[in-house]
């Protein structure tokens, strides 16, 4: 079974010089709940269906299957998924043997920057960069699919000082 294994951080410093690669991505939810999502995705142009499980208890692991579908097919998609759509760049940095995508959110949740690494094993060491901030790993606050309902505008006075 196809388990994805991440840590989840706030970005408190520059890295865009840093990035390697960039995407735009746009993405919607088919349906979610209890921890469990059905998102279609588009990135520049390429079209993504993908099924996520519930997080486990550190909200590290889950399970996820991912296909690439055609263009046409994602935008009609997208058309039907519940309301809220992420808006996103994707930058790729490297650091040590891993890649920290961070991400830069628009609309109601601009001023938001996540970077996560995908991990082997949850024991997994990896180098972080100096940009990277406080972790969020397991706080559903920074779930994409949590963040289409409740934006980053609407909290992001409670975590001020995290920053």
């Amino acid at each position: 079974m196809p388990l994805e294994i991440e840590r989840k951080f706030l970005v408190k410093g520059e890295f865009k010089h840093l990035a390697y690669a960039s995407s735009r991505i746009r993405q919607g939810y088919i349906c979610s709940g209890n921890g469990r999502t059905v998102r279609v995705r588009i990135r520049d142009k390429q079209g993504f269906l993908t099924i996520k499980g519930p997080s486990d208890r550190a909200g590290l692991a889950r399970y996820e299957f991912e296909k690439e579908i055609p263009l046409d097919d994602a935008l009609d998609l997208l058309r039907i998924c519940e309301p809220g759509v992420i808006d996103k760049t994707r930058y790729l940095v490297r650091s040590g043997k891993h890649v920290f995508e961070v991400d830069e959110f628009y609309g109601e949740n601009e001023g938001l920057l996540l970077a996560e690494v995908e991990l082997s094993d949850e024991g997994e060491a990896y180098e972080k960069p100096d940009f990277i901030g406080r972790e969020v790993t397991g706080d559903r606050r920074f779930y994409n699919s949590h963040m289409r309902r409740n934006p980053y505008a609407r909290w992001k006075d409670d975590i001020r000082d995290w920053l």
